[in-house]
């Protein structure tokens, strides 16, 4: 899997407690925008970042900072993670916040 500038790579990553997601440029080595359930913005909500509702928070606020960078499609990789629970709703709450993949 492989992100470029014209469609970059949300990479996802789950722990046990809580999920991180990064949106890269692969040909420039570089991170255009991140969260996760640590970032102080979400963390005031979130009682616990490793469940279903902090994924969906994440999510979003993924969705939100890569349309602030004018970022729509990207391509998702979900690691080694299945596609299912926090990882699932990490990835619908992305779509429904206008990410494309």
């Amino acid at each position: 899997m492989h992100g470029t500038a014209v469609r970059p790579r949300l990479s996802v990553y789950r722990s046990l407690a809580n999920i991180y997601a990064q949106i890269i440029d692969d040909d420039e080595g570089r991170t255009l925008c991140a969260t996760s359930s640590l970032d102080p913005a979400l963390r005031k909500e979130l009682k616990y970042g490793g469940n279903i509702k902090a994924a969906e928070r994440v999510g979003a606020r993924l969705a939100e900072l890569a349309r602030q960078q004018g970022i729509e499609k990207v391509v998702f990789d979900r690691g080694h993670a299945k596609y299912h629970g926090r990882i699932k709703a990490l990835a619908e709450a992305a779509r429904k916040g206008g990410l494309k993949f």
